[in-house]
């Protein structure tokens, strides 16, 4: 009998979920809504249930399941299989996550960090294929990264390690930060801080601007409309991207000095880009890191998309258990 896997990905909004085989070929993926109600007590149930129904439609014996990997927002506890905290969906003081859904599902699983499975899957079925040293760093709402040394995640002393969108990029007078602090990279380099960004520029901006026409009859803007206008040659929004760019390839170049990676993964909407980010961002990399980094680090746009995260939770549930 074939063996399977399973790769959950467990979002504030939606659960993904996905089958792979054991070398790591997705079988199918599907998602259930988040239940956050009653502090999240109803979303591992949800999962047991969903996986049940799914394999059944499949044609697949349930015992063909071998295990489960679970990636989930916030530090983890892997040796002890618990998320210290994960104030979205309602779980906090050490949720005991590995064996709930152990629990639910019946089988052997592993958790992790979801920036961390994120990175793991672009290594394993993605832009990073090949490389045992590598950074994977999603810019979307926030700014998420995972690791990679010597083909494993790093992840420090208490979970946290990677999360370069907490690294301070603006010192004095940054904007304030969901974390607490202020000046986080997550502020700059994020489609929320790309936004924010170019609304203060809008406002000192005193001649002829696309984007500002857009602000002052929409009273809104996305970090999409920055993107298009910056490629119409829209001086706020070119002077936004070079913020941005500048930011983040300060940021990539100070982690790629300490780690020296073979690769450097950009995933998430800002990325979506294309060279209007990829391009700069490539610049002032070279331009900060150390020469021997620059040279030899490779930066590349991911591939998987949403589909990262439940490849690395399968990685998990293959490697891990």
């Amino acid at each position: 009998m074939e063996r399977y896997v399973a790769g959950i990905d467990i979002g504030g909004t939606t659960v993904k979920m996905a089958v792979f085989t054991l070398e790591g070929d997705m079988v199918d993926k599907w998602e259930i809504p988040t239940d956050k109600t009653g502090g999240g007590e109803h979303i591992i149930r949800d999962i047991g249930a969903s996986m049940k129904k799914q394999l059944d439609s499949l044609g697949i014996p349930y015992e063909a399941l071998q295990s489960a990997g679970v990636g989930a927002p916030g530090p983890v506890d892997v040796e002890n299989g618990l998320l210290f905290e994960a104030v979205n969906l309602g779980w906090k003081d050490r949720y005991p996550l590995r064996d709930l859904v152990k629990d639910a599902l019946q089988i052997p699983t592993a958790i992790d960090n979801d920036a961390n499975c994120a990175a793991l899957g672009e290594m394993w079925k993605g832009a990073g294929k090949g490389a045992g040293d590598l950074i994977c760093i999603t810019l979307g709402t926030g700014v998420g990264g995972g690791i990679i040394v010597n083909g494993d995640i790093v992840h420090g002393a208490k979970g946290a390690a990677g999360e370069i969108g907490h690294m301070t990029a603006v010192p004095e007078g940054g904007y304030l930060c969901n974390c607490g602090k202020t000046g986080c990279l997550e502020t700059v380099a994020s489609a929320t801080g790309l936004v924010r960004m170019a609304m203060d520029n809008i406002k000192a901006w005193n001649g002829a601007s696309f984007l500002k026409e857009k602000v002052e009859k929409a009273g809104v803007i996305s970090a999409k409309d920055v993107f298009e206008a910056a490629s119409m040659g829209d001086e706020p929004a070119a002077s936004t991207i070079d913020q941005l760019a500048l930011q983040l390839g300060l940021a990539l170049a100070n982690a790629g000095s300490i780690l020296n990676p073979e690769k450097i993964v950009l995933g998430g909407g800002v990325s979506k880009a294309g060279d209007l980010v990829l391009s700069p961002v490539k610049q002032y990399f070279r331009k900060f890191a150390f020469k021997p980094v620059g040279e030899s680090t490779e930066i590349v746009v991911a591939e998987l998309e949403n589909d990262a995260g439940v490849t690395g939770a399968a990685w998990l549930a293959v490697n891990k258990i």
